[in-house]
Order: C-alpha cells, then sequence, then structure tokens
C-alpha cells in the first residue's frame, strides 16, 4: 500500500497534490527521463537516478532523480501519453519506493492511498490477492474526479500564491493557506499547449469520504477486533500495516469506513490469523500438528528415561556425569531419527516429490518449445526446493526414494516423451548443486538407483 508522502508539486506537474506547496523545477529535464537519470548517477557518488519504460503502455516512464541542489530530496516524475505528467518532489530516502509505488497502472495517489488509473478511481491496495500476486482492486463507487479547473473560481488569487525556489524550501513549514492561491499560481505558469485544467486531476470526491463519513481511532480499532490503545500503540510503532488516514481535521486522524474494513478484511486473511486457527489451546503455544508430535515424543522420551529399571538408575546421584548424559541424549535422538516416518510419511512425500519434479520437466520443455530449440536437451533445471526435497528423501527414506527416482524417470519418458538419460542426467544436475549428501554417498546411491539406458 503507498503509505509515503510527497513534500511538495514540481512546477511543471499536471496533477497537483492538493495542500503542498510548489517548487520550481526549471533545473530538471522533465520531459526527458535519460537525462532525469543523468542527474544523479554518478559512480561512486552519494546521489542516485533511475528511469524506465512503462512497458504496459507505449510511450510511458518514470524517472527519478537526487536533486543536485539539495541533496535530502528528489524529484520523481511519471509521465503518460493520454494521461500527463506527475512531478513530485520527495525525501531522497523515499525515492526508490515512489518509482516502484508508481509503476504500473497507478498513475497518482491522494487521501491516503486511494488511487487512479486514468478512469476508475480505487480504494488503498491492502487485501492481496495471493494467487493472482497482486492486491485486489477494489473501484469507489460514485467516485468523482475533482480537476484544477473545478477549483479554479474567482476566489483564488495568483498574487496570493508563492513559488518556491529549491535552495530555500523549508520541509517544516507549515502548509500554504489559502492552497487554492497557490495552484492559481501555478496554473497562471502553464504554457499555451500545455495540458488543459479540465484534465489535470486534483483529488477524488465520494460518498465514503464525505467528513460525516470518516472515523477515527476508536471506531477503526472495532472495526479490526482490537483495543484503540492496541491500535494507537500500532499507529505510533508503525507496525501491522495500519492504513494511513484520508484527513486530518484538528489533529485527528480520520479514515473511510471502506478503508477500514478492508484492513480488517486482510487482517482476517492474513498468515498470522490463518496460523491463529491451528492453534492447540495447550500452554506450548505450538499449533496443533506441532503440539500432537510434542505430546508423542514426551511419552517416547519417557519411555526411554524412565519405564525401563536399567535407564531409571541413571538418574541416581552417581550416575549423573558428562559420559551418562551423552549416552541418554544420544538414545533420544536416535528414538526419533529413527520414527521420522511418525512425523513426514516416506510414501506421501514421495508422491509429492515426485509431481513436483514431473512439474519442473514440463515447464522446462515448454520453454524449449516456447523458445524454439529444437536440438536435442541434456538436462532441465530443477528449482532448488524440489531438488532440496529429494535430497531429504534420499537422506533419511533411501528406499521410498529409490522407487520415486524410478517413477519420475518412467512417467517423463511415458507421459511427457523426454528420454529417460535425460531425466537421469536432470537429476544428476539437481542433486549435484542443492544436495547435503556427502559426494560419494550421493554418487554410490544414484549408480545404484537410477535405471540402466535402454540399449536398441
Amino acid at each position: 500500500m503507498h503509505r509515503i508522502e510527497p513534500v511538495a508539486n514540481g512546477l511543471r506537474t499536471d496533477h497537483p497534490v492538493p495542500g503542498l506547496p510548489f517548487v520550481d523545477d526549471s533545473h530538471i529535464p522533465v520531459d526527458d527521463p535519460a537525462a532525469v537519470e543523468a542527474i544523479g548517477r554518478h559512480e561512486g557518488g552519494s546521489t542516485w537516478g533511475r528511469w524506465d519504460r512503462d512497458r504496459t503502455t507505449e510511450g510511458a516512464w518514470l524517472a527519478f532523480t537526487t536533486d543536485p541542489i539539495r541533496n535530502d530530496l528528489s524529484w520523481v516524475v511519471r509521465h503518460h501519453p493520454g494521461h500527463g505528467r506527475t512531478v513530485l518532489l520527495v525525501p531522497d530516502k523515499d525515492a526508490s519506493s515512489w518509482h516502484s509505488s508508481l509503476w504500473g497502472p497507478q498513475l497518482l495517489f491522494r487521501q491516503g492511498g486511494y488511487w487512479w488509473d486514468g478512469t476508475t478511481w480505487y480504494r488503498p491496495d491492502q487485501v492481496w490477492d495471493a494467487a493472482g500476486e497482486r492486491y485486489d482492486r477494489r473501484p469507489v463507487k460514485a467516485a468523482v474526479t475533482i480537476t484544477a479547473d473545478d477549483l479554479l473560481d474567482d476566489n483564488a488569487h495568483p498574487a496570493g500564491g508563492r513559488l518556491i525556489k529549491i535552495a530555500n524550501f523549508d520541509r517544516d513549514a507549515p502548509p500554504p493557506d489559502p492552497w487554492n492561491d497557490h495552484l492559481a499560481l501555478w496554473a497562471s505558469h502553464r504554457p499555451r499547449n500545455a495540458r488543459p485544467l479540465s484534465q489535470c486531476v486534483v483529488r477524488l470526491s465520494a460518498p465514503e469520504l464525505a467528513t460525516d463519513q470518516l472515523i477515527g481511532v476508536p471506531e477503526l480499532a472495532e472495526i479490526g477486533g482490537i483495543a484503540a490503545s492496541t491500535l494507537r500503540a500500532y499507529i505510533s510503532r508503525g507496525q501491522r500495516d495500519v492504513p494511513p488516514p484520508q484527513a486530518t481535521v484538528n489533529g485527528r486522524n480520520l479514515w473511510a469506513r471502506t478503508v477500514a474494513q478492508d484492513w480488517a478484511e486482510q487482517r482476517h486473511r492474513s498468515p498470522d490469523s490463518a496460523a491463529a486457527t491451528l492453534a492447540s489451546g495447550d500452554d506450548d503455544n505450538l499449533p496443533v500438528g506441532a503440539s500432537e508430535l510434542r505430546q508423542r515424543l514426551a511419552r517416547l522420551f519417557f519411555g526411554v528415561l524412565w519405564e525401563r529399571p536399567d535407564r531409571r538408575k541413571r538418574w541416581t546421584l552417581r550416575h549423573r556425569n558428562e559420559a551418562a548424559v551423552h549416552e541418554v541424549a544420544d538414545e533420544l535422538a536416535w528414538s526419533v531419527a529413527a520414527d521420522t516416518e511418525a512425523i513426514i510419511d516416506p510414501h506421501d512425500l514421495a508422491a509429492t516429490v515426485r509431481h513436483a519434479f514431473l512439474d519442473e520437466l514440463v515447464t522446462g520443455k515448454d520453454l524449449d518449445e516456447a523458445t524454439g530449440d529444437t536440438g536435442p536437451t541434456t538436462f532441465y533445471g530443477i528449482t532448488t526446493p524440489v531438488a532440496k526435497m529429494l535430497d531429504w528423501l534420499i537422506g533419511h527414506h533411501p528406499r521410498a526414494a529409490h522407487y520415486t527416482i524410478g517413477e519420475i524417470i518412467g512417467d517423463a519418458e511415458r507421459r511427457l516423451g523426454i528420454p529417460r538419460d535425460v531425466t537421469a542426467e536432470t537429476i544428476r544436475t539437481a542433486l549435484g548443486l542443492d544436495s547435503q549428501l556427502p559426494r560419494q554417498t550421493r554418487l554410490d546411491f544414484l549408480d545404484r538407483a537410477l535405471p540402466p539406458t535402454p540399449h536398441h
């Protein structure tokens, strides 16, 4: 979610952020992204710059640079051929984050993270869609875009505004008031061929953002299912992704109820919330599966340490020495190592590894076809997690691993048309890169587990 705030508008922006002063940006080549980057990019220097094409739209780009006069500040430029240009002054430490946040459909942000894609306004990104690998986009109902033309009436006077030079800019100065005078001064500096004021977006209006619909900390905490004191602690510490407020009135932060509800939904969907459903309720604070394992091991260890008389005598004082403790520790460790099937069933794991490995082979084969590679393949690349799980199976359950390797090679040959020598070399290479087994042990095992290459 967008959580960082700009400190000023550039004079040549098309979309002024309300409430912020206007700073002269004439020393920044806002029409040339490579030139913007070049200002801040110096080998071994303390300034930085970057520009990138926005590949979602032809002719769109993003750029930022440290200001050459004020190295504590940076300029961020977002250009879109159909929707104009945004020029913002931000703290230098936030420049890269701003650059990333404007990548994609987000053309500008307003009012605590509400964003506009050129057509539609969306609520702040909060609810993560894991399947789509992006935040769920939630349009604002009955949103109205407020433009500069809407705000510039007879009460806005350019003479009351002020254009600030970068060297004189004070980040701690109070916000300009009345801001519409500064907006009028900005408008008076715009060239004749500039974007029409009726297309210069300033903010949005929507029923959910009406003042009488906004809520404070107590209501936000209630919707989130926590105490107000806890929420205040989260806010002061920057924890738990509390959304930025939509407005601040007389020093009091206020949120849209819909934003609060989205925040509560994300809390409900979070990994921590999901894990809480598996809490055992015991004093060990473990998930139910881990708690059951602990109880099982406790019974096993009690049997090792107490239920056999020849071992129980080790609790007497004369047997409490380092060698005896090492012996007991070794027996306990053996008890666990010899019974790993009770922790992870090797047959279940073997089936999972087999399917994962075959999926990796399909991916490799599809990539060859997509790139037009029709030559003979020696092996396919296997991702580290899959290779490591096969390695774990070999090291802990070699018999199951032996069968699994044969099944992988057979399925790849019958179902995917991949020659057995290619799959065998794929397994050798994957384990050669990621195995934790001793090298010779691994080679000896594979010599026995890999099937013979058929002779024709």
